[in-house]
């Protein structure tokens, strides 16, 4: 199953981020697709927000992966520098930590990606309005979207 939301400011993609962040568990993974811009990395905020992290988000694009504590540890992943190369990153050590994974570019990185996951795509279609397309793989994910969508 496949939901559409639409967001037309910032602050309403950190709040869905904020709705999906108040479901959470551990391992949970959550793969961000889209433009430039598109607001995935708002996102991003919105989800440490929500898990009392107060640290400034920012794309970990030079660093790859940035950790923050929180509620639960945030594993914030920025793969686009890769090109699908993760050899010696240890990426997937990340999905068995305990925290919240969010990934940026995660379709580069597709092949490794959890059967059980969330996938989100950003569509541009405004100054500031986003369509979402969210895509939950696995029970508990189907699970996570019906509580919160």
């Amino acid at each position: 199953m496949e939901y559409k939301i639409t967001t037309h400011s910032e602050l309403e993609t950190i709040e869905l981020a904020q709705n999906f962040e108040s479901e959470k568990f551990p391992n949970m993974i959550i793969c961000l697709n889209g433009e430039l811009g598109s607001g995935k990395t708002m996102f991003v905020k919105g989800i440490a927000n929500a898990l009392g992290i107060e640290e400034t988000i920012t794309s970990p694009t030079f660093n790859i992966i940035k950790e923050y504590d929180g509620e639960l540890p945030l594993y914030h992943l920025d793969v686009y520098r890769l090109d699908g190369n993760t050899a010696g990153v240890g990426i997937e050590e990340y999905f068995t930590k305990g925290g919240v994974v969010v990934i940026e570019w995660a379709d580069t990185i597709a092949p490794i990606l959890p059967p059980e996951r969330l996938d989100i795509k950003f569509k541009v279609v405004g100054e500031n309005k986003r369509v979402l397309i969210i895509t939950p793989y696995g029970q508990k994910y189907e699970e996570l979207c019906e509580a919160v969508l």
